[in-house]
């Protein structure tokens, strides 16, 4: 049985998601010591800013919830209530939604595509993705490509941060080769992040009012964290400036951007502000070399993509449910695999000792036409027997469902 078992940006705050996190240096041996610890058959394990997931092939998921908890050192009820368990066949829906990007938080971003193939580089890697979990990985990055190319679901704008993200390419030719500076380290700046840094900025800096906060989450970009009152030093030094915080008044005011703008040389800054009331003094959008953006002009960019997005998420639903079937017709079929091998070795059993049989007639100068006429009847007749047997003793309903059993096993037609 397929399992998924994990924890989100969904499920859980940002709190607990650091809790439970696999570094990419310690997932060989996160691997390794859940297979060796736990009769867990199959395994291969995700972990991005956003999510931990784990995929595994299991007689239950409760053993391996037991196993994160402890490899983490974190007791299992800090961490049980945010943590979500599919099996089949939720959990192979959830793995093609994950990979088409259905499940992200920027609503049909790629990234996660890639990460998803790296979880499996490493499960390969450490001998853990056995046939099953090979086959769904596989799967989903077909269904991912096939959902990519037949709907519109990384076309268009839904969200304040893809419209910021948007509207930052028209400013500058690469988002790679700019600086970015978060103010705050809610929801919101989480989102922004994520959208952004998808385009590997230059450098990344968050600054926050808490620097234990601001730095928990610049760490997950690479970037630094800074003080609120440390923004008049470090302004200049950035080419786009996102912020939202909670602040009743602004904390970006018209003097301080005049200041870093005349260090820059006039390079031009992208703003977008996000905070209702405003964090950037209005005044700010009037100087020649600002391009600032509030949450109403970003609003405007999303109205305009949103119902598009909407529709592309409904076609890329119903191609999940399509493929889901698929992938369960392929697993059920891997169950007739043994009664497959069984029938052929009792039928090759027969074919030997028959040849056996007939080989030892050619010796004693039997007629090799009477030789293959008698193989041929005792073959048929020993393959035969069993199911004429089990037809000739059944009663009642019995008879009748092995009478329609053989008639499609071997294409009878006993009506005519």
């Amino acid at each position: 049985m397929i399992f998924t078992l994990g924890i989100n940006h969904h499920s859980a705050p940002l709190a607990i998601r650091e809790r439970v996190a696999f570094g990419a240096d310690k997932l060989q041996h996160a691997l390794a010591d859940l297979t060796r610890s736990q009769p867990v058959k199959e395994v291969a394990i995700l972990s991005t800013c956003n999510r931990t997931e784990i995929y595994c092939s299991a007689e239950t998921p409760e053993v391996v919830i037991d196993w994160l908890a402890q490899y983490h050192q974190v007791a299992r009820h800090d961490i049980a209530p945010y943590i979500y368990t599919h099996d089949q066949p939720e959990a192979i829906r959830h793995a093609f939604r994950v990979a088409c990007g259905l499940d992200s938080m920027v609503i049909g971003e790629p990234q996660i595509l890639g990460q998803m193939k790296d979880a499996v580089r490493a499960a390969e890697e450490g001998g853990t993705l056995g046939t099953q979990l090979h086959k769904l990985f596989q799967r989903s990055f077909s269904v991912a490509k096939e959902v990519r190319s037949t709907t519109a679901i990384g076309a268009n704008i839904v969200s304040m941060a893809a419209a910021g993200v948007h509207l930052a390419e028209r400013i500058f030719e690469s988002i790679g080769d700019q600086r970015v500076l978060f103010i705050g380290a809610g929801e919101m700046i989480e989102l922004c992040a994520a959208h952004f840094c998808a385009n590997q900025p230059k450098q990344v800096t968050i600054a926050n009012r808490t620097l234990e906060r601001g730095r928990a989450l610049a760490e997950q970009y690479g970037g630094v964290a800074i003080r609120l009152d440390e923004l008049g030093e470090h302004l200049a030094k950035h080419d786009i400036v996102v912020s939202c915080t909670a602040s009743p008044l602004p904390i970006i005011g018209l003097g301080m951007v005049e200041r870093a703008i005349k260090a820059r040389r006039h390079r031009p800054i992208f703003m977008v502000d996000l905070a209702v009331p405003r964090d950037i003094e209005e005044e700010v959008g009037e100087l020649d070399d600002i391009f600032l953006y509030t949450v109403d002009d970003l609003a405007q960019v999303v109205e305009s993509g949103l119902e598009s997005r909407q529709a592309a998420v409904v076609e890329a639903e119903d191609i999940i449910s399509h493929r889901v079937q698929d992938f369960l017709g392929w697993l059920q079929s891997r169950n007739t695999v043994p009664l497959i091998r069984s029938l052929r070795d009792a039928a090759e059993r027969m074919r030997r000792h028959e040849m056996e049989h007939a080989l030892k007639l050619l010796a004693k100068g039997e007629a090799p036409e009477k030789v293959l006429e008698h193989l041929s009847q005792r073959l048929t007749n020993k393959f035969l027997h069993a199911p004429t047997q089990s037809l000739n003793q059944a009663e009642g309903m019995e008879r009748a469902q092995l009478q329609a059993a053989a008639e499609r096993l071997f294409h009878l037609h006993t009506g005519e």
